[in-house]
């Protein structure tokens, strides 16, 4: 078994295939397997590692953690990004502080908080109790108008949290869009603005940049009662965070 279980770690490499098989065998094998997948990752690269972390998420052993908490360093942003909210999905003890370093690590690079790491860090702290998002009261009320099950706001709405948002200091960073039938929900197009905000300017600045590239948004933005808007913000304590 071991033998096997080795063979399979290594396939976990291989985008062109293998590597789906070999997922679904670990996670059936379960844990059983993990002590030797953990052995096995300074062997694999990032499409690999980022692999066996979808498969210390199903299993969910927390003898994972401390190899989780090892691939926060990776060169690999996308590693580093899916081991912070592995981490927090599977609630692993004594990860709060390794993931604040890592969102550390981010503001320390310079890396722009609207991309994929930071904001996967973030939501990592926030499922770890380390992060609260700040929700003005008009806009936790309007979403409490929505469905229990809305992916969002609703987008007759969108103009009034935006406003609503900025005028408590905070930064919207981008938003989505959903269409809500009675079968499905589904991701629909907005109007595609692609902006960018100056991370060395003043809060303010930054505050009332968004503000009005986000109230464009909203005045091309797709309407109707089926469609909902899903602003994701930051606070200036994700720019600034207690150290």
């Amino acid at each position: 078994m071991t033998t096997h279980i080795k063979r399979l770690i290594q396939q976990l490499d291989d985008s062109t295939g293998p590597s789906y098989d070999a997922r679904a065998e670990l996670v059936c094998i379960g844990s059983d397997a993990i002590r030797a997948i953990i052995d096995g990752l300074p062997s694999l690269g990032g499409f690999g590692q980022l692999t066996a972390i979808e498969v210390f998420e199903e299993v969910a052993d927390p003898r994972c953690g401390p190899a989780l908490i090892a691939l926060l360093r990776s060169d690999d942003s996308t590693v580093r990004e899916w081991a912070a909210m592995a981490l927090a999905s599977l609630k692993i003890e004594g990860a709060v502080e390794p993931v604040r370093r890592a969102y550390l690590a981010c503001l320390e690079r310079a890396t722009p908080l609207d991309w994929r790491e930071p904001e996967g860090i973030r939501w990592a702290l926030t499922e770890l109790g380390e992060r609260t998002p700040v929700v003005p009261p008009l806009t936790a009320r309007l979403r409490a108008t929505a469905a229990d099950n809305a992916p969002g706001w609703p987008s007759t709405h969108f103009t009034e949290i935006v406003n609503d948002l900025s005028d408590h200091a905070q930064v919207i960073l981008y938003s989505q869009f959903w269409q809500v039938d009675a079968s499905r929900t589904y991701g629909v197009s907005g109007p595609g603005l692609d902006w960018e905000l100056d991370w060395t300017a003043p809060w303010e600045h930054l505050v009332e940049e968004s503000r009005s590239w986000s109230l464009l948004e909203a005045s091309e933005a797709p309407a109707g009662d089926d469609i909902f808007v899903a602003p994701t913000w930051i606070d200036r304590t994700d720019l600034h965070p207690e150290r």
